[in-house]
């Protein structure tokens, strides 16, 4: 079963069992994920379906921020929430240790070295990680390559 079937059965479920909540995070990513079908008159794979769910996650994360900072505490929490809905449809993340390893083993790869490299790094780790790593982790591992290197 494809990711944007799982998506849709866990839609169905969450109706039959009166869950508005999850109801609507689900209804939200399938949404989002219909838009970039129509936009791009394409169908999307597994891939571009965790893209997807990645950055509607980001999005959540940086408004669980802003709401904090705002005194919002009630709608940080339903953020977060969210968010505990959609991290559901993403793969296993990767430890920190282990983004470094990769990382590490691109910049050997393309024979990298120094912070003028870090666009030609980030594009080949970015394209391996898409969807396993956050990118905010990711570009940090990238820096600390770099000026290691």
């Amino acid at each position: 079963m494809s990711l944007k079937e799982q998506i849709t059965e866990d839609m169905k479920t969450a109706m039959r069992a009166k869950d508005s909540e999850r109801l609507g995070t689900i209804r939200l990513l399938l949404s989002a994920m219909k838009q970039k079908e129509v936009d791009e008159r394409i169908e999307l794979d597994d891939t571009a379906v965790i893209a997807i769910v990645d950055k509607l996650v980001k999005q959540r994360k940086d408004s669980v921020t802003a709401f904090t900072e705002g005194g919002r505490i009630d709608l940080a929490d339903k953020e977060a929430s969210e968010i505990k809905v959609l991290e559901v449809y993403l793969p296993k993340r990767l430890s920190a240790d282990e983004v470094m390893v990769e990382v590490k083993a691109v910049v050997a790869e393309l024979g990298a070295s120094g912070p003028g490299d870090m666009g030609k790094v980030m594009g080949a780790v970015k394209a391996k990680l898409a969807g396993k790593a956050d990118m905010g982790q990711v570009s940090a591992a990238v820096k600390a390559a770099l000026s290691g290197a």
